[in-house]
């Protein structure tokens, strides 16, 4: 990573936090489908230089440790594909689920491997959707 990355971590970690912000407000207001609706319309943008899918996302695990609640899964997933993307990264939400016993887990995946959590949830969940 280079030292100009590093330097601009800060900056990385406060757009992270406003990225948890943003799910809180926009699901709070008008519910998860104006949620799915600004993921699903957020592409990737195309510049030269964006920050490294490795730093963005350890800047999303910093900006929630001082955030005042907890992030649950899908807010912590739902902000960083739009942090990546806003990086130029082709990143993509996906919701999973098991039948027996009941469990439901969302994560993020860059290049069809998870980047975000445990690469077992591909095989122990079953992909309800992802975008």
């Amino acid at each position: 990573m280079s030292r100009d990355w590093r330097d601009r971590r800060a900056l990385i970690v406060i757009q992270a936090m406003l990225e948890l912000v943003r799910y809180d407000v926009l699901n709070r207001v008008f519910g998860f489908r104006r949620v799915y609706h600004d993921v699903v319309h957020a592409h990737p943008r195309v510049k030269g230089g964006g920050a490294p899918s490795e730093l963005i996302l350890n800047a999303m695990s910093c900006a929630e440790s001082f955030y005042w609640k907890p992030a649950r899964c899908l807010q912590r997933s739902v902000a960083s594909v739009r942090l990546l993307r806003r990086h130029g990264v082709d990143a993509k939400v996906v919701i999973g689920f098991r039948a027996a016993p009941f469990a439901s887990h969302a994560w993020v995946e860059i290049g069809g491997r998870i980047a975000n959590d445990s690469p077992t949830y591909q095989r122990q969940f079953a992909v309800l959707d992802r975008f």
